[in-house]
């Protein structure tokens, strides 16, 4: 499935991201995590591409790291 234009809801991300919601959000406002976009007053959802993206740093770090 593309990602590039899915829109994912919080229970996907944390799925994807293995992270809790307190966690998701503690590093949205470290500004380490993709914020959400709003899509009404009390709705919002990820950027599927931008979590995949997310994910592959996260993957390439490890890797790299001594």
């Amino acid at each position: 499935m593309d990602t590039a234009m899915t829109l994912l809801r919080l229970p996907e991300v944390s799925r994807r991201t293995g992270l809790s919601r307190s966690s998701i959000y503690d590093r949205i406002k470290r500004g380490t995590f993709p914020p959400p976009i709003r899509l009404d007053y009390r709705l919002s959802a990820w950027v599927g591409a931008e979590i995949d993206q997310w994910i592959a740093r996260r993957i390439a770090e490890s890797r790299n790291a001594p």
